[in-house]
């Protein structure tokens, strides 16, 4: 029953984005709506390709959770595009000549807000790739 329920509510996701996609209207640049409308097409289609193959319940409702907060935030401030976000000093990076301890790594995650989890994953692997080319 749980499947059922998890099923159905990503399928809802899906489709409030699709639909979404095709109601856009760009608030500040109204010539960019068609822009904005292909980009939330597009995002939705691409996570939810990559993420079609996640079984763990707690993974499954984390990436749920990030959609509704996307759609939330891009239907407040009518900016479908990722928002910037302001950490606390003390979970920026180091400097390179101290190390950094397992707490800072945690307060890290803590402070990332939910709605950029698929951005550092790209983030992640888009840096991984451009040393191997080279």
């Amino acid at each position: 029953m749980t499947n059922n329920l998890t099923r159905s509510r990503v399928l809802q996701l899906y489709k409030r984005l699709i639909k979404l996609s095709h109601t856009w209207q760009a608030v500040d640049h109204p010539a960019k709506t068609a822009e904005e409308r292909l980009y939330i097409r597009n995002e939705t289609r691409n996570l939810f390709r990559k993420n079609k193959h996640v079984e763990n319940a707690n993974e499954l409702e984390e990436h749920i959770r990030e959609g509704e907060a996307r759609v939330e935030l891009a239907c407040h401030y009518k900016n479908p595009y990722p928002r910037l976000v302001n950490l606390p000093t003390y979970s920026l990076p180091p400097s390179h000549n101290r190390i950094r301890y397992k707490s800072e790594y945690e307060v890290e995650d803590m402070s990332r807000p939910i709605y950029l989890k698929s951005y550092e994953i790209k983030e992640e692997t888009s840096d991984n790739e451009e040393p191997s080319k080279t």
